[in-house]
């Protein structure tokens, strides 16, 4: 066996195309959209990539591997995220992704160690995986159970053999991802109910959907409820408006702003709760190229209504208004519009982390089930260093 850069030219190539040969025969796997995966490695689409005035540029590499009859068998990527890399000072931990492999253990420890020098290189101490150069929403954790449904878009998806690759290398939960599926047909709490008629004898109150909402609209009302919702989050940054209205102008082309709920008293926006169909059963059919044709198939299967799962991107309530029923309402809201189209037949919750046990209990109380367990996994370098997880939010050290 042997490694090579990916950078260029054939090993770019067999880096890109080796999941049609780790996925041939899985009906459930989607592949990643070509352009997704190539603007997380492009300075010019990355900003972490770039240096700025109060922190140094990212870094990323990936390499490819090679089995003795020439053949692509591996891939990986490590990166370091400047935002994250650094801030904590006694354990700079680093990043490694978009991992494929055969089953082959020997083929994962070369790839493994391979991220691990370059990282080392660089002065860290530890490295997460998989993990993207980028938000969480996008190619982050590994799935850990329920191989069978369908991947939602911008997720990863791997056979079960992955885990079993990871944790014989020496990885191990940092914490874990818990995705969350409702019915359209499952009933909402009572309590809901009830909140949701209190709402509507409020004259104050207004729940609507975006249809009509005008693009800076949309990305204000979003804006303020985001920067409201977070504001005690630690590390959490105030969105600005020229990051929301891009923001919404990147949704806008797959957005059905029938399931885009907002919560306004005294026409002041309060609450969100963003949904999407779910791009994945439209994105199957694309065969992971968005180019001209790639564009042609995907107007056509939003136009034929292909997508009947619906996912929940980001729900938000700024924070007087939290723990008084707001979410409820709005689940009321949309299961009453779900109820009468029968446009969509479930949604799914992009990921919670088991560290946060206050979502985790909204997702519960909202009537969603956990179907779908990913895991963010670390490694240290130092294999004498006690292993730690990411601390559960409001729990306090004893």
């Amino acid at each position: 066996m042997k490694i090579q850069e990916a950078a260029s030219g054939k090993q770019l190539h067999d880096w890109q195309r080796l999941p049609w040969r780790i996925y041939a025969d899985d009906k459930n796997w989607v592949p990643h959209l070509l352009q997704d995966v190539e603007k997380v490695f492009d300075p010019a689409k990355n900003k972490l990539l770039q240096a700025r005035a109060d922190r140094r540029a990212g870094a990323i590499k990936r390499w490819v591997l090679y089995m003795d009859d020439g053949q692509a068998a591996g891939r990986i990527a490590a990166f370091i995220d400047p935002k994250t890399a650094w801030t904590d000072q006694q354990q700079p931990t680093g990043g490694c992704g978009f991992f494929e492999c055969i089953n082959d253990p020997a083929a994962a420890k070369l790839l493994f160690d391979t991220a691990r020098d370059w990282l080392k290189q660089q002065g860290l101490e530890a490295m997460d995986g998989p993990v993207n150069l980028g938000e969480r929403n996008m190619f982050w954790g590994l799935l850990t159970e329920n191989f069978t449904d369908l991947p939602i878009y911008g997720t990863n998806y791997n056979p079960s053999y992955y885990v079993g690759l990871f944790e014989g290398y020496g990885f191990h939960v940092y914490f874990k991802q818990l995705f969350f599926r409702r019915l359209a047909t499952t009933p909402v709490q009572p309590i809901f109910h009830r909140k949701y008629q209190q709402f509507q004898n409020d004259p104050d109150i207004t729940v609507r959907n975006a249809v009509g909402m005008s693009t800076e609209q949309l990305a204000e009302d979003f804006r303020e409820v985001l920067n409201a919702a977070w504001v005690d989050h630690e590390n959490f940054k105030p969105m600005p408006k020229e990051v929301a209205l891009k923001t919404i102008r990147q949704m806008k082309p797959v957005m059905d702003p029938r399931i885009v709920v907002f919560v306004y008293h005294k026409e002041k926006p309060i609450a969100f709760f963003v949904n999407l169909p779910e791009l994945n059963q439209i994105f199957r059919h694309v065969g992971g190229n968005l180019n001209w044709l790639g564009k042609l198939k995907f107007l056509w299967h939003k136009w034929k209504g292909t997508a009947t799962t619906m996912t929940g991107i980001v729900f938000g309530v700024v924070k007087e208004w939290q723990g008084k029923g707001v979410e409820g309402v709005m689940i009321v809201h949309l299961s009453k519009w779900l109820m009468a189209t029968g446009r969509y037949h479930d949604t799914v919750l992009t990921w919670i982390g088991d560290f946060n046990p206050k979502m985790l209990r909204v997702a519960e109380n909202l009537g969603a089930e956990n179907y779908r367990t990913m895991a963010t996994y670390r490694y240290l370098f130092d294999r004498g260093k006690p292993f730690e997880r990411l601390p559960i939010i409001g729990k306090k050290e004893s």
